[in-house]
């Protein structure tokens, strides 16, 4: 079970969307060093204490995050940057 989940329409093209992902995903990289890697239309990342995937499809996008014990104090916090960076680039 994840720690943090979200799933949403994303109204785009496929083509569109995984760029949406890249994107956001880019700039997590660049803001929390976070690791990544797509196997098909699932981008699995992680980074010390975070695990998770993304996974695209026609219609929807999906997130789901497992935060380690350590950061699950910062759940809320880190919920509301991954919400941010999923409205900019996935917008409802």
């Amino acid at each position: 079970m994840s720690d943090i989940s979200i799933r949403r329409q994303h109204g785009k093209t496929r083509a569109e969307a995984r760029a949406s992902a890249e994107h956001m995903a880019s700039e997590l990289k660049d803001e929390f060093d976070l690791d990544y890697a797509w196997d098909g239309d699932v981008m699995n990342f992680k980074r010390p204490g975070v695990a998770g995937e993304l996974s695209l499809d026609k219609h929807e996008v999906a997130l789901e995050i497992r935060l380690s014990l350590m950061l699950f104090a910062l759940k809320p916090s880190i919920e509301r940057e991954v919400q941010r960076f999923f409205d900019e680039n996935f917008p409802a």
